[in-house]
């Protein structure tokens, strides 16, 4: 026969300790939510705001959606957002060949952040959020490299970092960087041309 006492200790280390969240939890936890609705709906207001300059972007075409995806990108930590002007583009021009452009120049852009860790400077004030991003790519490689570029994050500056420390092949790292950059500039340009049309 079992020992109460034994069981009961058993069952009691058997139940999961449920910590409760604190509200600053649930403020970090839709931190990122908030802002990501607060970028969209700026977007949109800008988008409808500044119609007749946005016409006028067709004078750039795609040559200019590169050329704006790579000065965009090229900074390493301090972002210069290209997401507006994406958005802009794709409402005045096939929006996936804008997708195709900007992912292009963005990803070109990205190099700055992988030659410096190539070159061994570890420019990441964060070394917790750089830790973590080590450890996911020396587990899945550029596939957290495609799904970083593939959403507005500054998580992929220290990624591209990482990548040149792991010494990951350029091609590689250019390819999974332009197929991930290339999917969020598409739905950015695809969300300015239904809102424009």
């Amino acid at each position: 026969m079992d020992d109460p006492l034994t069981s009961s200790t058993q069952r009691d280390q058997e139940q999961p300790v449920v910590n409760p969240r604190t509200p600053l939890d649930w403020a970090r936890a839709l931190l990122p939510l908030v802002v990501a609705l607060s970028a969209s709906l700026l977007i949109i207001f800008l988008i409808s705001h500044f119609e007749d300059q946005i016409e006028a972007l067709k004078g750039y075409g795609y040559l200019g959606g590169f050329v704006i995806g790579l000065l965009g990108n090229a900074t390493v930590i301090l972002p210069a957002p290209s997401i507006v002007f994406t958005a802009a583009l794709g409402g005045v021009l096939n929006p996936i060949l804008v997708g195709v452009s900007v992912g292009a120049g963005e990803a070109l852009g990205e190099l700055t952040g992988y030659l410096a860790g190539i070159s061994g400077k570890e420019l990441v004030e964060n070394r917790t959020r750089y830790a973590t991003v080590r450890h996911y790519m020396d587990r899945y490689g550029v596939w957290v490299l495609f799904g970083l570029a593939a959403f507005p994050n500054p998580l992929f500056d220290i990624a591209g970092i990482t990548a040149g420390v792991l010494r990951i092949p350029v091609w590689k790292f250019l390819l999974s960087a332009w197929a991930g950059k290339t999917v969020k500039a598409i739905a950015f340009a695809g969300a300015g041309h239904h809102f424009l049309r």
